[in-house]
């Protein structure tokens, strides 16, 4: 996966400031995040690795996946198919969200509750957890049995910890003390 990650790395870079340039940065989201999807179906990637199948008539495919192309997808699908890396679009479009995300104060992060949460419930403490992180939020939810009850939330390598497990830990430390 990291061999993948630092060949991916460069395209993305290079969508990402041409993508920010022309004020397209949810356009070019969504047209990775289409590929991506067409690049990691398993009929698709067989064509790609078919030694028959010519460069442009990848090109095509892709583009035809896409929709509409404009001169700067061409030119990224062309390039990708002359390199051989046609297969690292679904890590180039992940790099590419994280980079759009930054640009955009947009973090992820990660609710892990003892119980399922509604969206309505995530969508309450949103707020105090973007106060509490300084940042906007992408909230995924888990569950977790053994936290007992509460929340712990990680954004990054920030953790707050907010379930009765943490604070029984945390008793127990004081007591030991």
């Amino acid at each position: 996966m990291a061999e993948t990650v630092t060949i991916a790395r460069p395209y993305a870079e290079a969508v990402f400031s041409l993508a920010r340039e022309k004020g397209a940065l949810a356009q070019w989201s969504d047209r990775l995040e289409a590929l991506a999807n067409f690049a990691g179906n398993a009929e698709v990637a067989a064509v790609i690795d078919n030694p028959n199948v010519r460069q442009e008539q990848l090109v095509e495919l892709f583009s035809a996946a896409c929709g509409k192309a404009d001169d700067g997808l061409t030119n990224l699908l062309k390039l990708l198919a002359q390199n051989d890396r046609l297969t690292v679009l679904p890590e180039i479009a992940g790099l590419y969200e994280t980079m759009k995300r930054a640009e955009e104060g947009t973090r992820d992060g990660e609710i892990v509750s003892a119980f399922p949460l509604s969206e309505a419930q995530v969508k309450e403490v949103t707020p105090e957890l973007e106060k509490h992180f300084k940042c906007k939020l992408n909230l995924s939810v888990t569950v977790d049995a053994t936290l007992i009850g509460g929340i712990v939330v990680t954004v990054g390598d920030q953790t707050l910890d907010a379930s009765v497990r943490g604070k029984l830990a945390a008793m127990a430390v004081a007591l030991k003390n």
